[in-house]
């Protein structure tokens, strides 16, 4: 299948990234166009409907990717600036904990006030572990999407026929017969 876009669903990146970038479309052919409906039959109409469905459902599927995609590249080029940030503060964190040290130990001899921040560090270190521990025990199966999933498959799921047109029900110890009688 070759690429088929139209210039109103390119992709508009202001210039930027690459001009091939597009997204499929439902085409419209000529050979569709000419035919009329009294010429078409029910087969071929159906066939055209479930052609252009799935190319239908297909484009969407790669407009979300596509979409997705784009979105995920301006997240990670901006998240980097805050992995940035978050090292520096990592690292400078050292010399306000060794500025902490020195200070107490204006009042104290120098290894107690050293290890009184060390003993600091380690509290806050277990009360922060303890925290996300929690938190994390509550992280739960996503119940809702499972169930939607579940209701979505059993919605697409062929039904068996209705209880009226299924005739009558056999008593609960009888052999069922493989084929109704007409």
């Amino acid at each position: 299948m070759t690429p088929v876009s139209s210039p109103k669903h390119e992709l508009n990146d202001g210039g930027k990234g690459n001009s091939g970038d597009w997204v499929p479309y439902l085409p419209l052919s000529e050979e569709s166009a000419a035919r009329s409906a009294e010429d078409a039959s029910i087969g071929s109409l159906v066939k055209d409907a479930t052609q252009h469905m799935s190319t239908l459902f297909r484009a969407e599927l790669e407009l979300a990717k596509t979409e997705t995609v784009g979105e995920v590249k301006k997240a990670a080029k901006g998240s980097v600036f805050f992995v940035i940030a978050a090292v520096i503060a990592l690292y400078s964190s050292f010399f306000f904990f060794f500025f902490l040290g020195e200070l107490l130990s204006e009042w104290l001899q120098r290894w107690a006030a050293f290890g009184i921040v060390f003993l600091l560090m380690l509290v806050v270190a277990g009360i922060a572990g303890f925290l996300g521990y929690r938190k994390f025990k509550k992280v739960r199966a996503p119940q809702r999407s499972i169930d939607s999933i579940k209701e979505s498959a059993g919605a697409l799921k062929p039904k068996g026929r209705s209880a009226e047109a299924a005739g009558p029900v056999a008593p609960a110890g009888a052999a069922a017969e493989p084929f109704p009688r007409s």
